[in-house]
């Protein structure tokens, strides 16, 4: 997928993997985020590997981030939102959100998903909506997967008889 960049004044935001500042992200997601706190450094990696990134960054330093997980045809799942607390205010987030809604192989999409409960007022900018219908949503949500073993696993190993 080619590399897109735009820039306004001292601010960019890049799509470019070799970019992103790991530790930074990591940082910021595994100790000031609700969602992904805790999360294991590889566990980050493997999932920026996987995605579609936007780093935004303040001259070199990034000072944001988002990924997006899809298919590129048919949907798409935006998460890891973020902007240092520092840096918002400044129309930051609506750029962000601009860059990624208009990413040229995010287009045509039946369905966006996002899971969030901050900033509803921005998300809803750009279509975002709560589900109309949320007894169709099922999920297997792990709330400990980064709290070391997860219990279900631990109860499986205590129950099996090898």
């Amino acid at each position: 997928m080619k590399i897109r960049e735009v820039h306004k004044n001292d601010y960019t935001i890049s799509t470019d993997k070799n970019k992103l500042d790991i530790e930074s992200i990591h940082k910021f997601l595994a100790n000031e985020t609700d969602w992904a706190n805790g999360i294991p450094i590889q566990t980050l990696k493997t999932s920026i590997e996987n995605s579609l990134n936007f780093g935004v960054y303040y001259k070199n330093k990034q000072i944001g981030f988002a990924r997006i997980i899809s298919d590129f045809s048919t949907i798409a799942y935006l998460g890891d939102v973020y902007i240092l607390k520092e840096y918002r205010g400044k129309g930051l987030s609506k750029w962000l959100m601009n860059e990624i809604t208009e990413h040229p192989n995010l287009q045509g999409l039946r369905r966006w998903i996002l899971l969030t409960d901050t900033a509803e007022w921005l998300y809803k900018k750009y279509g975002f909506t709560a589900l109309p219908n949320p007894q169709l949503y099922m999920e297997k949500h792990n709330t400990n997967v980064y709290k070391g073993m997860d219990q279900t696993k631990a109860n499986n190993s205590e129950n099996s008889y090898s």
